[in-house]
């Protein structure tokens, strides 16, 4: 009888998806952001002890949120 891989239990969209350590899809991009915002985005995650891409992923986060209130209230 031969070896069987085991069985993952989500499926992969593509080579850019990955199942995060809280077990929720995150798939990774690529965003240019121009050089003046960026500078402002550093001075803000410095002000707050977090990393750039914590803080841009939790504003995107908190917009989208807001788009879906927005909508579901309109």
């Amino acid at each position: 009888m031969a070896k069987t891989k085991p069985e993952k239990n989500y499926e992969k969209e593509d080579e850019e998806t990955r199942l995060a350590p809280d077990a929720e899809w995150t798939k990774r991009i690529v965003l240019d952001i121009p050089v003046w915002a960026l500078k402002k985005i550093d001075k803000e995650s410095n002000r707050r002890g977090i990393a750039r891409q914590a803080l841009i992923k939790s504003w995107l986060v908190d917009r989208v949120d807001n788009l879906s209130v927005k909508k579901a209230a309109g």
